[in-house]
């Protein structure tokens, strides 16, 4: 039989569920996942098989209203991921409808689907009745072509195989993209350093939504088989410094805990996790903190 492979990006407002989706999906937790909205900075692929499919998808950033560099940045990230994929998948919040950001979606989707496949997802549909599914599946469809619509819910797994399965068809006749065991094509020190922004994005809360980004400075593989993992948490303020360390210290060693264990998970191995905290008034305008998060800084010009 021939193998099929391709990328498939997710597109939708920020907190649609696309995150996830992509977990659901892959079967493992390889996208930041929060109550947040824009917490997917990065175009994260995750590899999902599906017989003799691969699939790897492309998690966007939220495309929203931009007002800042690095929400320019994430913007042009998420249409870029569109346009370079094969299929690409318009997830909606089914109890929200057509918001103001889903229609500015629809209005873009022409110029990046040139012929592709787009599926639309509606998800979060427990949060629905029937009826005013129907009306919300027909409404959007009169305002774009989509190839088939989807009914989900994404975190309970509701129709997240027959779209999964409708995917893996419509993908083209390809070798495999990545080795079967792999789940993600970006860099550990990356998805270490995503998985300590979410601790720290869960425990602050509204107090630096998106003030703050963390680098994997180093990792140290052991003797024993264990591994040091020494990270930086930018901050522009010196102010949020000291909501991040906490009284003595209490705040940053929680979350150090938490995301430590976390990384454990995933690596399946013991893992020596060190936190800094530094103060970079500036860090929104470095070129060199859009590369680490695998954005374009260029793309955040006005």
């Amino acid at each position: 039989m021939n193998t099929r492979a391709g990328f498939v990006a997710l597109i939708g407002e920020p907190n649609a569920g696309k995150s996830t989706l992509l977990n659901r999906m892959v079967g493992a937790k390889v996208s930041i996942v929060t109550h947040k909205v824009q917490t997917t900075r990065t175009r994260i692929r995750g590899v999902a098989l599906a017989g003799e499919a691969q699939i790897v998808f492309v998690d966007t950033p939220g495309l929203f209203k931009p007002r800042r560099r690095l929400d320019r940045a994430m913007v042009a990230a998420a249409w870029g991921g569109a346009a370079d994929a094969d299929v690409i998948v318009l997830l909606i919040e089914a109890h929200r409808g057509l918001t103001e950001g889903v229609k500015r979606i629809l209005d873009g989707l022409p110029a990046v689907a040139k012929g592709r496949k787009v599926a639309l997802a509606i998800n979060k549909i427990d949060r629905t009745e029937a009826p005013k599914l129907l009306k919300l599946t027909q409404e959007i469809n009169e305002r774009f072509e989509f190839s088939k619509t989807f009914m989900i819910s994404a975190e309970k797994g509701h129709g997240v195989e027959a779209l999964r399965d409708w995917l893996a068809m419509e993908l083209p006749e390809s070798p495999w993209l990545y080795p079967e065991d792999q789940l993600a094509d970006l860099p550990m020190r990356m998805i270490a350093a995503e998985m300590t922004r979410e601790k720290l994005t869960l425990r602050l809360h509204q107090e630096l939504p998106y003030q703050l980004t963390v680098e994997t400075e180093m990792w140290t593989e052991k003797p024993d088989g264990s591994a040091r993992i020494d990270q930086l948490i930018y901050v522009s303020r010196p102010g949020h410094k000291g909501i991040i360390l906490g009284n003595k210290g209490e705040t940053i060693k929680a979350i150090g805990q938490s995301a430590r264990a976390e990384i454990e998970e995933f690596l399946g191995r013991k893992v020596h996790l060190f936190l800094q905290v530094k103060v970079r008034e500036n860090w929104l305008d470095e070129a060199e903190r859009y590369s680490e998060m695998g954005l374009d800084f260029k793309d955040g010009n006005a």
